[in-house]
């Protein structure tokens, strides 16, 4: 009797959708993401719902770890509680070695229940990608060992508790979590259970440094500034100052942009072919045929898109990540354009591997799309949401964008695009008389899916919706 499929789900942290050769980048490198995306399907139009806060990767790995809406998340995603049935932890109740390693930032007690193996665990956010404080797998689930860190002992000397069990110094995030992977990969052959590999990489997220070899692949000179370049933000909401809108200074200098983009694209052509390994490594270990390798990111990135450095948004650059599927039962060199969440990857998993969907998951699958359906008949627009401040809804042809920052009109800001015919998001039509009913009736649909999704209950739903 052949036993269920294995499970490969890799997440990228940052990595927008258009940064694939093989699906429309010239300029980037991924010979290895551009091999898988022939060997299965890619959703060329898969989104995040957005975020709830400005570290997006939190609520947005919540999202794909319970299939649950952001609206429906504890503590913002920073912890998944045990109602709330984790993918992993729904593979490991059906029979399956799951096997977690990298980024996560949800909770020691939702990694512990849903792991039977892992190793080189980052419980945390961002770090320097050649010195990354990781633990050991634990199978008591304590995670609860801690060490003395400073920080910037130039700047600074009081230590930090750091909650890892070692460092590896000199060594790449990227290829420190691939030798783990490689290894918990050789370790599982002849297992007769199937396993669940989660493996969440940290880069290309900043602070955005790789080996030499990469960097040299990309002249910051003959990088193509992106039509939506601009100087300036286009509004004054509070996130303008977050974090990532400090790397580079107001106004966006093109030459300076340049770099931030060459840098970006040499982080992913490295993990691209540290990918490259793990998959060489999945096929001798006689498994690739009987797995299924799901590649995503948890967040878009803006570098330099209207004025934006960083993924405080809801821009197509921000919330549109890529995703590919590939293995038994999946269409092979297919690009499918239909709406789906990256929430929606849980029951579809589930339903490919003939599990049981959790009560708790609100996402629904998109399994019936993997045999090479094409179309836009799963979902018809989608709901876009960035922390209090920014709400949005698209279909097929239009996107409306909405920011509150209080009550009054100049804390307001409304951009309607044509994404059908402006797909770079540059012209604002939201000042054109011909389409006021456009936007009230794009507005009506931004309360229909508030509503459904029960915002109203969440602790800052009432602050600014729907005050229009």
């Amino acid at each position: 009797m052949q036993k269920k499929p294995n499970v490969l789900f890799i997440v990228t942290d940052d990595q927008r959708f258009d940064t694939i050769h093989a699906l429309g980048n010239n300029e980037i490198i991924t010979p290895n993401l551009d091999k898988l995306a022939k060997r299965g399907t890619s959703f060329v139009r898969a989104h995040i719902a957005g975020g709830t806060c400005g570290a997006v990767c939190m609520p947005s790995r919540a999202m794909i770890l319970s299939g649950r809406n952001p609206f429906h998340l504890e503590e913002l995603g920073g912890n998944i509680p045990p109602e709330h049935k984790t993918l992993a932890e729904t593979f490991k109740n059906n029979g399956y070695e799951t096997i977690g390693l990298g980024k996560w930032h949800n909770g020691c007690p939702a990694y512990a229940r849903s792991f039977t193996q892992g190793a080189k665990i980052f419980f945390g956010g961002m770090w320097d990608h050649w010195n990354v404080p990781t633990c050991r797998y634990d199978p008591t689930g304590k995670y609860d060992n801690v060490i003395n860190f400073v920080v910037d002992f130039y700047q600074d000397n009081h230590p930090q508790a750091q909650h890892c069990d070692e460092f590896d110094p000199g060594k790449h995030s990227s290829t420190l979590l691939t030798d783990a992977a490689i290894e918990m990969l050789e370790k599982n052959v002849g297992n007769d259970k199937p396993f669940f590999m989660y493996l969440a990489f940290l880069a290309p997220h900043d602070p955005r440094t790789m080996p030499d070899e990469f960097r040299q692949m990309y002249d910051p000179e003959e990088i193509t500034l992106p039509p939506n370049f601009q100087q300036i933000i286009d509004t004054n909401y509070p996130l303008m100052v977050h974090r990532d809108e400090h790397l580079a200074a107001y106004p966006r200098d093109e030459k300076e942009i340049r770099r931030h983009i060459a840098e970006y694209f040499a982080m992913i052509t490295h993990l691209d072919h540290e990918i490259g390994r793990l998959l060489d490594a999945l096929h001798r270990t006689g498994e690739e045929d009987n797995t299924i390798i799901v590649f995503t990111g948890d967040n878009g990135l803006a570098v330099g898109q209207h004025g934006w450095l960083g993924k405080e948004d809801i821009y197509e650059h921000g919330v549109r990540i890529p995703l590919i599927m590939a293995g038994p039962g999946i269409a092979e060199n297919s690009r499918n354009d239909a709406y789906v969440y990256l929430y929606d990857i849980f029951p579809t998993l589930c339903e490919k591997a003939g599990i049981a969907i959790p009560d708790s998951v609100d996402g629904k699958s998109f399994a019936h799309l993997l045999d090479g359906e094409h179309g836009n008949n799963f979902r018809d627009e989608l709901y876009l949401i960035f922390d209090q401040f920014v709400r949005g809804v698209k279909d097929d042809k239009y996107k409306l964008i909405e920011y509150r920052n209080g009550d009054s009109e100049e804390d307001k800001w409304t951009f309607l695009y044509d994404i059908a015919n402006d797909p770079w998001e540059t012209v604002n039509l939201s000042e054109d008389e011909q389409y006021k009913e456009k936007i009230n009736e794009m507005r009506d649909k931004i309360l229909r899916h508030r509503d459904e999704w029960e915002e109203q209950n969440h602790p800052w739903g009432q602050e600014f919706w729907p005050r229009f």
